[in-house]
């Protein structure tokens, strides 16, 4: 008799399934949990919009690893791709947000006045370049990127230009949608450092999130330029607080109102944030899911930046880094973008405070050895 015929029914329609993709070379969280068995479970279901498993895991497929990060591999169609194909997107939340149950509840705190210090992180020698707090958010009842129609995409653009025209005060300010920019703007908001271009990660466009650009894409800023939003890029829209220098107090306090007062406006034109108690705001990529928060400094540490460990202090900390023109570039004078690693199961208080308490000390470390002195004693135990 033959040995398939000996197979469970189950286990033998995952071998003979010939659409299972080859993961064997690949090295991101998609293909580290999914399975055979999962695939087989998973590959005929769909979400209420029509979204799919091998949607979902199509930019993992294409894309087999990152020489930098440990990338997610997966994206959300919608709302519904979470809980459709929970036995693949809870193993990898699990993994990538360093062990979340899938009964776990996540905390949201928005309270600025809960933040302890960071108002100067770097008085005297400038270490400290520039301070940034950013988030997305998801408006419910619409696909996302990866999978949104065109009319759907304009909905997006629509509400949120209705909602950011009545920004009033200190966040008053504009909105340039990507298909009407004259020369001057564009020039304008990339010497600012504000203008996002079409994708060209591959990590986004095997995702979809390039379709039909520029259609329905932009860009809003306030009149000091301090407090952006993009609209329709990987996200329906990404919050963003910024200013030069080391006050990120500053910058968190007009996040935190920024993002409450958008909220509120979206709220009385009847909008709703995608958001759950147990995977906090829902975004595109599960990385960001919780806070959706990263905060971030542009910091110079040439002298610690050269120390072997380094890159075992910041992850003892929580912190990332990257180079400071993205994911993807190197440092050559010591410079990086250091912000959180943690996303979900801790606060957007708790996340922004562990970047200022994690920069102090980078920051004393760096003066230490710029006197010949020993940092032994401040480094953080492993976590």
């Amino acid at each position: 008799q033959p040995v398939d015929d000996l197979m469970p029914s189950d286990e033998k329609a995952v071998a003979e399934d010939t659409n299972m993709p080859d993961l064997s070379k690949h090295n991101n969280w998609m293909s580290k949990c999914l399975t055979p068995a999962i695939y087989s479970k998973l590959k005929d279901r769909k979400t209420p919009s029509g979204y799919t498993l091998d949607k979902c895991i199509q930019t993992g497929v294409d894309n087999p690893g990152h020489p930098f990060i440990m990338t997610v591999g997966l994206v959300a169609g919608d709302e519904e791709s979470y809980s459709t194909f929970s036995e693949l997107f809870d193993p990898v939340i699990s993994g990538r947000h360093g062990g979340y149950p899938a009964n776990a509840k996540h905390t949201t705190d928005l309270d600025a006045s809960r933040l302890r210090g960071g108002d100067n992180l770097d008085p005297k020698y400038n270490f400290v370049l520039s301070s940034r707090v950013r988030t997305g958010r998801s408006l419910r009842g619409l696909a996302l990127p990866p999978w949104c129609t065109r009319g759907e995409r304009r909905t997006v653009e629509k509400l949120a230009v209705e909602a950011l025209s009545k920004l009033g005060d200190e966040l008053k300010g504009k909105y340039y949608p990507l298909s009407k920019m004259t020369e001057a703007e564009q020039d304008q908001l990339i010497q600012d450092h504000f203008l996002f271009d079409k994708p060209v990660s591959p990590l986004l466009t095997s995702a979809g999130m390039a379709r039909d650009w520029p259609d329905a894409r932009g860009i809003w800023h306030n009149d000091a330029k301090n407090f952006l939003v993009w609209v329709n890029e990987e996200d329906h829209l990404r919050l963003i607080s910024m200013e030069t220098g080391g006050n990120m107090k500053a910058v968190f306090e007009r996040f935190c109102k920024g993002v409450q007062e958008v909220e509120t406006i979206l709220k009385q034109q009847g909008c709703s944030y995608m958001w759950n108690e147990h995977l906090g705001y829902i975004l595109t990529c599960p990385s960001n899911l919780g806070t959706g928060l990263r905060g971030g400094v542009h910091v110079k540490l040439p002298l610690l930046s050269n120390d072997k460990r380094f890159n075992s202090i910041l992850e003892s900390l929580r912190l990332q880094k990257r180079g400071t023109g993205g994911v993807d570039t190197a440092s050559s004078d010591g410079t990086f973008d250091i912000s959180n690693l943690d996303r979900l199961g801790s606060s957007e208080v708790e996340q922004v405070q562990c970047v200022v308490d994690g920069v102090e000390l980078l920051v004393q470390m760096e003066k230490k050895l710029m006197a010949n002195e020993e940092i032994d004693s401040l480094i953080p135990p492993a976590k």
